[in-house]
């Protein structure tokens, strides 16, 4: 009794979720944090992301690096591929080949299965209604040509040609099928592959021993040893062949899936060993991980934890990896790809510190929240029109990925609008600048906190709004720093609480030299080159920061300093 007691308060210690997270808005609907915590083996961070459920205008996709099976590419450059069709945020996909960059397991986009689950190795993929199935899937894949209906197997599809079998190539594994000895039957026109259903193609041509183009709309069927004589005798060129890829029934409804591995969490409960079939490397020990949710409202998580980085991150288990999933109420969770290929990005832009010494690394696939509705880009927090040529001007910016009715206003702080752009628009990004100045009067527009609204209704009638918020505040401007740097100066239209350092260009602070309240007028504070522990900085451009705290709020200056000795 008194050990179930403390393994019950481990588990809740474990489970309970940080205090001090404090996650922010990326996207309509979509959180994301970084948390740094301390563990017994040194530092960890972890990324968390969290999203809707999938449907409407969230999915959950997995994207091909250089948009095939042969290909390797980092998340970040996949989602700015992809940045016409969608805007996302990510993490790597199933593990791959360093060398032509194909997946080890199952991939299914878009209902088209891809490429074939491994045995011993489970699956995760999202159905129609949004629910994440996690399963080791079978595979059956088979053939049979007009005269001899007995079903032949089709072991592999999209992969590296194996010996005495036989392999199906359709157009997203790359323009030609590998140079290997065998006979190909080339199937023109051929069905996209989906699962549960006969598909039926056209043999146009049969060539043995060499590389055949892939049709756009077709397949290649290639057989080798025992394989290459059924080809050759059951596929002769005007016949028609049927390929079937009998997914599991609880599959039927599942669009897209990929594999990775071990699962971490089913049904509810951690998963101390799934027993499936991996490497050391991918289960034991601490390393840099990823792994993606899913919480019983149907909401998504994603995590990615840093390793290998001593200094800054040292990695997980995938025992604690469980339990963290589990921390953020997942019912379901299943690692992807580890190691120095665990990668986190948003929009194009990467999140984490990948382990590798080069940074990102190419990988094969990658498994993103896509969303489809109007995304608002941040904008700078503080719009100052006071003339000093400073934060004189607001960009105010959107994207479309679907033709839409956009309405895009800009909300005072007293709650009236002004609608700067209405009607149609085809997909694209749209930027409008704001000086600060009411149109209507020719005068300054009230300070106080601004909303850019943006709703867009596409032409499938789905509505989104995205907004974000700045202050209009005149508090601070016309900040000037001596040639020698000896002398800061700014103004203040009221009274302030500022705060002056003088920082690295990489925001590290080396001294603080004005701080406190001070009165409406101008302001000035002196430094004699030196940093906090009195040592003289070396020469080299750095940063004087001034920050005031006003009613109005926070804004910020940062002027460029040069030290020259």
């Amino acid at each position: 009794m008194y050990r179930k007691l403390v393994v019950a308060v481990i588990l809740a210690l474990v489970l309970a979720p940080p205090a001090a997270a404090r996650p922010t808005f990326v996207m309509p609907g979509v959180t994301y944090e970084r948390i740094l915590s301390w563990t017994s083996a040194g530092p960890m961070v972890v990324y968390v992301v969290t999203a809707p459920k999938p449907g409407g205008l969230y999915s959950l996709t997995p994207l091909l690096g250089k948009g095939a099976i042969l290909g390797r590419e980092t998340v970040s450059s996949m989602q700015r591929r992809a940045s016409t069709q969608m805007t996302s945020i990510g993490v790597v996909g199933d593990f791959s080949s360093f060398v032509d960059g194909h997946p080890s397991g199952l991939l299914i986009r878009g209902g088209v299965v891809e490429h074939q689950p491994v045995q011993g190795r489970a699956s995760i993929g999202v159905d129609t209604t949004g629910l994440l199935h996690l399963d080791r899937v079978p595979w059956y894949g088979r053939w049979h040509g007009p005269v001899f209906t007995e079903w032949r197997p089709i072991p592999w599809l999209n992969s590296g040609p194996r010996p005495q079998a036989a392999t199906l190539y359709t157009p997203v594994w790359g323009g030609k099928t590998p140079a290997v000895k065998g006979t190909a039957a080339i199937l023109d026109p051929f069905p996209p592959t989906n699962g549960r259903r006969d598909l039926t193609g056209t043999v146009t041509s049969v060539v043995t021993d060499t590389s055949v183009a892939i049709p756009p709309q077709g397949a290649v069927l290639v057989g080798r040893g025992i394989a290459q004589q059924r080809v050759l005798e059951e596929a002769p060129v005007g016949s028609t062949i049927t390929v079937r890829i009998p997914l599991p029934e609880d599959w039927a409804t599942v669009t897209d899936a990929v594999s990775g591995g071990p699962s971490l969490v089913k049904g509810g409960r951690p998963i101390f060993n799934a027993g499936e079939a991996l490497t050391r490397a991918q289960l034991q020990g601490r390393s840099p991980r990823t792994a993606i949710g899913q919480r019983a409202d149907g909401g998504i998580v994603m995590v990615v934890v840093d390793g290998r980085r001593p200094g800054w991150s040292i990695g997980i288990t995938n025992w604690e990896f469980a339990l963290t999933m589990m921390r953020y109420r997942c019912v379901t969770a299943f690692a992807l790809d580890s190691g120095g290929s665990a990668s986190l990005a948003f929009d194009g832009k990467l999140l984490n510190r990948p382990s590798d010494r080069s940074g990102e690394r190419p990988v094969g696939e990658a498994l993103v929240v896509a969303y489809t509705g109007v995304y608002v880009p941040p904008i700078a927090p503080t719009l100052s029109p006071n003339g000093d040529t400073v934060g004189d001007h607001e960009t105010l910016s959107y994207k479309l990925v679907r033709t839409s009715t956009v309405s895009a206003k800009l909300i005072a702080p007293d709650g009236t609008s002004r609608e700067l752009e209405a009607g149609p628009k085809p997909p694209g990004r749209y930027t409008l600048s704001w000086d600060g100045l009411d149109p209507a009067a020719g005068t300054r527009a009230a300070e106080g906190r601004y909303r850019w609204n943006v709703t867009a209704t596409d032409e499938a009638g789905q509505v989104s709004t995205h907004e974000r918020t700045f202050n209009v505040d005149n508090t601070l401007g016309f900040a000037q720093v001596s040639a020698k740097a000896r002398q800061i100066s700014f103004a203040l239209t009221r009274e302030a609480n500022v705060r002056v350092t003088v920082e690295t260009r990489h925001g590290d602070i080396l001294r603080t030299v004005a701080r406190g309240p001070r009165p409406p007028g101008t302001v000035t504070a002196s430094w004699n080159g030196r940093d906090g522990r009195g040592k003289r900085v070396r020469r080299g451009t750095y940063v004087v920061r001034i920050a005031a705290t006003s009613t109005l709020g926070v804004t910020q200056m940062r002027v460029p300093l040069r030290v020259v000795r």
